[in-house]
Parts: C-alpha cells; structure tokens; sequence
C-alpha cells in the first residue's frame, strides 16, 4: 500500500479534526451537565442576571438571578431561576420599597411567576418582614400572594403567624390571612 502525500495529509487533517471533536464533546458534555436540570436541557441559558422592569421611565422592580434558563417545546415555554432570585420593588417616589429572596423560581405561565424555597419578604419602609416558602407574582392582578403558612415579624419584635397573605405587587400594602401570634393593642 502506498501513501500518496496528498491523501497522507488529508488523512492527518482528518484524523486530527476527529480527535478534536472527541475533546470538544468531552469539554462540552460537562458543561452540558452543568446546565441540565431536572433532567432537562434549557434553550438559552444566561448568568448573573440584571432584569430592570420600569414604566414611563420609572423603575417598578430589578430581578437578580444567578442563572436564568428558558426552555420551549412545542406546547409551553418557561422559565426558571435554579440557584435563586432577589427581587427589589420600588414604590411610587422612586424610593426602594421591599426586597424578595428565594432559593428557586420560576415562570408558571406568560404572566404568573412563582418564587419557593425559604421565600423571605422584607420591607424597607416598615421594617416588617414575611417569611414562607411559597409566593405568587400575578402581574395581571399586580398582586402577590401566598397560601402558604407565614411568620411575620413586625419592627418592634412581635412575631405573627398566618395561613398566608395577600399584597399588592410592590408589597406597599398586604394582609396576613387568618392572623396569630404576639400583637400589640394598635394592631386591631
């Protein structure tokens, strides 16, 4: 058998390109498993995101989130946020309103989002904080809201517990539903 120097040189190219992508696909593969969750692949995938929701030139809310993943298939398409969310409200006088962490959340439909795992609510304008581990963002009632059992602790100490509470969007407002707990005589 005799090698011909051109089919030589094509057979190294070849033969190099084929190494290459066997150490492309062993690099992309962990990547790969990086991104997989729960046994799904997302489509876009990004880091360290900054998500700034304004109108008419004021700023309502800027999302953080360490991952953000979209995924679509031919019937729904959502999103979800693996490694956590914190969310910054901002009231009417551009003041910042309440901040809301989470461990997970994710889109349950075009304008439902919900946030789970160690959900904490904090607001800055009262010095209240609410703690459970389930709230939904409906944006078409601008309202949050959770049917979870809650804690809340007021500014000065006192702690209440509730089966979950109602609060418009940018948690300016909200009601513990079926309250309990310590509560001060101006609470009534």
């Amino acid at each position: 058998m005799v090698f011909k120097p051109k089919y030589y040189a094509q057979s190294i190219i070849i033969a190099s390109c084929i190494m290459m992508l066997f150490a492309a696909c062993k690099s992309s593969g962990s990547k790969a498993e990086l991104l997989e969750y729960q046994g799904k692949f997302p489509d876009e995938s990004a880091e360290n995101m900054m998500i700034t929701v304004s109108d008419s030139g004021r700023i309502n809310f800027i999302v953080n989130a360490p991952r953000l993943n979209r995924y679509s298939s031919t019937d729904t398409s959502y999103l979800d946020c693996p490694e956590g969310i914190k969310v910054i409200s901002y009231n009417d006088y551009g003041q910042k309103q309440a901040i809301i962490t989470a461990k997970y959340a994710c889109q349950i439909n075009n304008k439902l989002f919900k946030a789970t795992d160690s959900v904490i609510i904090y607001d800055l304008i009262n010095g209240d904080s609410v703690m459970t581990n389930e709230v939904i963002w409906d944006q078409r009632r601008r309202s949050i809201y959770s049917t979870q059992p809650v804690r809340q602790v007021k500014r000065d100490g006192s702690v209440n517990y509730g089966d979950g509470f109602d609060a418009d969007e940018r948690f300016t407002r909200y009601t513990i539903i079926h309250p309990h707990g310590e509560m001060a005589g101006y609470d009534f």
